[in-house]
This record gives structure tokens, C-alpha cells and sequence, in this order.
């Protein structure tokens, strides 16, 4: 079986699509994409399948070391994010062709489900509340959410007792039978952080995510070090070189992301060296059916995943765009917070060609908000 060609998809709200075709009418699907740097991305797909046009796609993890080492530059979030949609599409290509689920070949699944956890939003305490108990009214047990909006290095006890109190009045409104995680997403600078920490132990949240900046990761010791809190960190690390370091300080959760470290290939290897340091696995996720896809391969097939993120909730595109994609919705379908095994084979999803392309007909050109501090400033988004 030898590799054809390949299309690439420029889809709402802020996605990209791969399809590699091959001489034998096996399709493979995959989704490589930096939110607001779509068309880097593009043609740095472009550039890798030069070389994989007329080679054997079975040959996934050779691909994948030509594909990440075979530059004299390498790694970054778009060359990761490149190699991770098309290893994504070549795993699925070889389940197809074997007529099993990736997680099979990954070893066999050593779960039936999969927890998921959805968001929530609310510009005060009270339509937050009630958007989590709308949530929790349909089966999920764990919720995640933004803790505060752009924020100075050293924030006012107003602001810091602002943020607690959006955890607060979950809490008060849910009790401790649901999961709270919480999302600093960078803006909070590592002072900022060890601030709003104490205020935060007595809620007992699931766990904090990215509580400083990916470069500053030196600084996340001295994070886990001081709370009690589990810290999870991940999403902008892009290969396991990237993790090596971290792991070591004391995360709890590492989080990466199947569309941009490097696909299924190089999260499996992740999830591996996690597990020598008792680090559990939680998958970032706010894309695409696709990287759902291939993100739930790896949660059932490794021991230490903890929680699959989704983006149905997450309210930047609007609609059900998720499933829209899908021949078949129903393997997203979510019962009690979890999502049942895919038998299907490769990524088990069918994707909707018809709507993909009617779709990429229109491509998007969706760019990162900018955030600027009360004085003008650039603040994290």
C-alpha cells in the first residue's frame, strides 16, 4: 500500500482537517492545527508530505522519525502540530487497514469508559452556578472553568477574593460530589499564583491548570512545593523532551495535547514516562472531532489517564460543530459523564466529507483574541 495524495480543510470555527488518501481506497483522517496559526500549519503539512507521498503508510513510527527528526530544525508548536495530524491519520489508515480501533494496536484497552468533563462560563457568580447545575443535570461529574479574566503580575485582594469566589459559590452550589478544575490559562504570573493558592485549598479543587506560563516551567516546583492543590500542566509542550524536566517538579496531571505533541504516537510515550512519576494523563482538548478521536485511543489504552477535556461547552465556535463533522454523533454520545470504548476501526469516527468540504469551502481565519491590562498594556489571553 503506498500513500496518493492528501487534502487539508479549513473548517469552523477554528479547526483543520487532514485526509491521506492511499492506492488501496484506505482513507485516514487527522487534524493538525495551532488555533490562530492554521495556514503555518498548513504548509508546514505541505512540506512533511513531500516526503510521505508514495511510501507505505503502515510504517507509522519510522514516518514519525523522519517526519520529527529528519529536519535540521525541529520541534515548536508547528512542526509538532503538523507531524501530530498526519500520525493521527496514519494510525488511522493502519486500524483500518487491520480492522481494529488504534487502541488495539496500542496494546488493548485497559478501560470500557472514559470520563469526560465539559465547561461552564458566567459573567457573575450567578450564571455561572446555574449553567453547572444545568451541566450537572446532564450526567457530567466534573466541570472546568476560566478562574479570572487578565490579571497584573500582583493582583488586588480584590481580584484574588473575586476569583476564589467563582469557586465558592460552585462549591456551595454543587457540594463536594462534583469536580471543579480550574484553568489560570497563563495569566497568572507565578506570584499571582502563590497568592490565590491558600485561598483555593479549603475548596479542594480537581486540580489547577497552567499556573504559570510554559516558560517559566522552572518555577513550577516552587508552585507544587507550597499547596496541597493537584497542579496539571502541558498544553503548550509539544514533544517528550519538553516534558522530561517537568515531570520531575511535583504535577500531578500532564496534559498533552494529541493535536500538537507530536500525535498518538509521541502522547503514548508521554503518558509512559508520566507513569514513571506517578503522574496522571488528562489530555487537552479543546478542538476537534478528530483529535477527540484520537485523544480517547489513548485513554483507553494507557493506566494512568485521569479525565478527557471536550469542546462541546466550550463556547468559541457556537452550535454543536463537534458533531456536525460526524456521520454518526453517537460515539460522543455521553452517559454519567463518560464516554463508551469506540469499537470502530482506526479512529472509530466517520467523517462527514460532504459537510467538511461545504464547510472548508468558506475557511476560517480565526485568530487569537488579544487582551490588554486597564493601562493599555498586552495582557495574556
Amino acid at each position: 500500500m503506498k500513500i496518493l495524495g492528501y487534502e487539508t480543510f479549513l473548517v469552523a470555527p477554528r479547526w483543520q482537517f487532514l485526509r491521506i488518501d492511499t492506492d488501496e481506497g484506505i482513507s485516514g483522517w487527522g487534524e493538525p492545527i495551532v488555533e490562530g496559526r492554521a495556514e503555518a500549519v498548513q504548509g508546514a503539512v505541505a512540506a512533511l508530505m513531500e516526503y510521505l507521498v508514495g511510501t507505505d503508510p503502515l510504517r507509522v513510527e519510522e514516518h514519525w522519525q523522519v517526519m520529527a527528526k529528519g529536519g535540521f530544525y525541529r520541534g515548536g508548536p508547528v512542526l509538532s502540530s503538523a507531524l501530530a495530524g498526519i500520525d493521527q491519520a496514519l494510525w488511522d489508515i493502519k486500524g483500518r487497514y487491520h480492522g481494529v480501533p488504534v487502541h488495539e494496536l496500542l496494546g488493548g484497552p485497559v478501560r470500557e469508559r472514559a470520563r469526560m468533563y465539559t465547561w461552564v462560563h458566567g459573567r457573575d457568580n450567578a450564571e455561572l452556578v446555574d449553567q453547572a447545575q444545568a451541566k450537572v443535570a446532564k450526567g457530567f461529574t466534573a466541570l472546568k472553568l476560566n478562574l479570572s479574566e487578565a490579571l497584573p503580575p500582583i493582583p488586588s485582594a480584590a481580584q484574588l477574593r473575586a476569583a476564589a469566589s467563582r469557586v465558592e459559590a460552585l462549591r456551595g452550589a454543587l457540594g463536594d460530589g462534583i469536580d471543579i478544575a480550574l484553568d489560570l490559562h497563563g495569566r497568572f504570573s507565578t506570584t499571582a499564583t502563590r497568592q490565590i493558592l491558600p485561598l483555593l485549598e479549603p475548596l479542594l479543587p480537581m486540580f489547577i491548570e497552567e499556573p504559570v506560563l510554559p516558560e517559566f516551567s522552572r518555577d513550577l516546583r516552587r508552585i507544587t512545593e507550597s499547596t496541597s492543590i493537584p497542579i496539571a500542566t502541558g498544553e503548550r509542550l509539544f514533544s517528550r523532551w519538553d516534558f522530561r524536566d517537568v515531570l520531575t517538579t511535583g504535577i500531578a496531571v500532564a496534559q498533552p495535547d494529541i493535536s500538537h505533541a507530536g500525535g498518538i504516537s509521541e502522547v503514548r510515550r508521554i503518558a509512559a514516562m508520566a507513569e514513571m512519576y506517578d503522574v496522571s494523563v488528562a489530555p487537552h482538548c479543546p478542538l476537534g472531532p478528530i483529535t477527540l478521536a484520537a485523544s480517547l485511543q489513548i485513554d483507553f489504552a494507557i493506566p494512568n489517564f485521569l479525565i478527557q477535556e471536550q469542546s462541546l461547552g466550550i463556547e468559541y465556535g457556537g452550535g454543536n460543530a463537534l458533531l456536525d463533522y460526524l456521520v454518526d454523533p453517537e460515539v460522543f454520545a455521553f452517559t454519567d459523564g463518560h464516554v463508551a470504548r469506540p469499537t470502530g476501526p482506526g479512529l472509530g469516527i466517520e467523517v462527514n466529507e460532504d459537510v467538511v468540504r461545504a464547510a472548508a469551502a468558506e475557511p476560517h481565519r480565526w485568530r487569537s483574541p488579544v487582551f490588554r491590562h486597564d493601562d493599555g498594556s498586552f495582557a495574556e489571553w
